[in-house]
């Protein structure tokens, strides 16, 4: 566990109460004080593994490869204290969002992509990128960090939430956790697991190094 905050990433009172805060124009109408606006770890797994002191490794200004990257929520917090930070979505309707929250960040670049053909997208994102968050709601979660491992820097993290529902939405969660944590130790040493429950229901949260 760590109590450590990326750089650019601070602790702020918004109505009367403490939350996780960024700098940057605000995107899905999250309370703001002056240029800080509030991360909801409510609407953001990532945001929810920093309250919950999980050990991400983000100490700001990392190179960023973000798999479900959807209308921006998420993934615009990061931008805001990472380093160039490509942003993969394979719906539409969500990347029309996500464009207009990276026209005020020069950082962040939409793929309009499918996170299950990393071929697709290998001739855009750089190589060696400090951290993969990846927080797709699809089967073979698992697969999907192995496949995109090529893109990680051998000394890099995977920060990734596992929905237990898109796997199998008939069995119990903790069997469907074990499961994605056995095919991810194929290519990972998983550092730190932890259920993300009181923020996403079903949801684990892992933090990893590749082997």
């Amino acid at each position: 566990m760590s109590e450590a905050l990326p750089e650019g990433v601070e602790r702020r009172e918004f109505d009367g109460a403490e939350r996780l805060a960024t700098r940057g124009e605000p995107v899905y109408g999250e309370p703001t004080d002056s240029e800080w606006r509030a991360w909801n770890p409510h609407r953001s797994k990532l945001g929810a593994m920093l309250e919950l002191s999980m050990d991400t490794g983000l100490e700001g200004g990392e190179t960023v490869l973000y798999l479900g990257a959807a209308s921006g929520t998420t993934v615009s917090h990061v931008a805001d204290f990472a380093g160039p930070t490509y942003a993969v979505e394979f719906a539409a309707r969500p990347v029309r969002d996500l464009l207009e929250a990276a026209e005020s960040r020069d950082r962040l670049f939409p793929l309009l992509k499918d996170a299950r053909k990393p071929e697709s997208y290998a001739h855009v994102v750089e190589s060696d990128v400090d951290v993969i968050v990846q927080d797709v709601a699809t089967r073979g979660q698992a697969r999907v960090a192995l496949e995109n491992r090529q893109f990680l820097a051998d000394d890099g993290q995977l920060l990734l939430a596992v929905k237990a529902r898109s796997e199998d939405v008939t069995r119990e969660p903790a069997a469907v956790f074990e499961d994605v944590r056995e095919e991810l130790e194929e290519g990972y040493e998983i550092v730190e697991s932890r259920r993300l429950e009181s923020y996403h229901a079903d949801h684990l949260g892992i933090v990893a190094r590749p082997l």
